[in-house]
């Protein structure tokens, strides 16, 4: 298979939930299961989603509301409706909140992989103009091509200054402004200790080579683009 896709499935039966995870990861993806809206925002920002897998009737938030609201704030996510509804009016209803495909139960899992193909080829384009490398502000995780890091509110702090600055580089003293302490209280040495650990995190995500570098008489420079969001 060619595109692996990030998938949650948002499915309140726990078997059916957990049989469909399943078989989306034997088919190569990335999937998660949750059992309704309100705990989908424990995924959200753990990794980039590209696909959703929505039932209609979930406790609290429905997935009409749901899927209304994810396609708002994320019109490039592939939305995959699954439902026991199969009246014309509510397939219609269904598409018109930002559903993809509208699938109705019992659905086969073969049905439900040939939806996945299909909009894993739009989906495809999207992963291909995505960033390297995201920094989720909020969630203070890091996203790479390789794997997804979480950080400390400092690292993240300390990322987002060096992404932002004049060239990716700053002064050692304006990092280690950013502790919350002077020079007096706060070495050099020790400056450069936190660099290493986050240069290691760079790394695991996917960096190659020296990700931050050291400017001799002056601090450090961040030599891959980050997408600050």
């Amino acid at each position: 298979m060619d595109t692996v896709l990030n998938i949650v499935v948002v499915e309140d039966h726990d078997a059916l939930r957990e049989v469909t995870v399943e078989a989306l990861r034997s088919m190569g993806h990335n999937a998660v299961g949750v059992d309704c809206a309100e705990a989908l925002a424990d995924e959200i920002g753990a990794f980039p989603i590209d696909l959703m897998v929505i039932d209609l009737n979930l406790p609290g938030e429905d997935g009409i509301s749901l899927t209304r609201r994810l396609r708002a704030a994320q019109p490039e996510i592939g939305i995959i409706m699954v439902t026991a509804r199969n009246r014309i009016n509510e397939k219609l209803s269904g598409y018109e909140s930002g559903a993809d495909i509208y699938l109705t139960k019992p659905t086969s899992l073969e049905e439900l992989g040939a939806a996945v193909r299909a909009l894993a080829r739009r989906i495809k384009g999207y992963q291909q103009a995505r960033p390297a490398f995201m920094l989720n502000l909020a969630a203070l995780f890091l996203q790479g091509p390789r794997n997804g890091v979480s950080l400390s509110a400092h690292e993240t702090a300390m990322l987002t200054v060096l992404a932002r600055a004049p060239g990716h580089r700053l002064e050692s003293w304006q990092l280690i402004e950013l502790s919350g302490k002077g020079e007096a209280d706060f070495s050099k040495h020790a400056l450069e200790v936190q660099i290493v650990r986050l240069r290691k995190k760079l790394m695991q995500a996917g960096a190659v080579d020296q990700p931050i570098k050291a400017v001799r008489g002056l601090g450090y420079q961040l030599c891959i683009k980050i997408t600050v969001v």
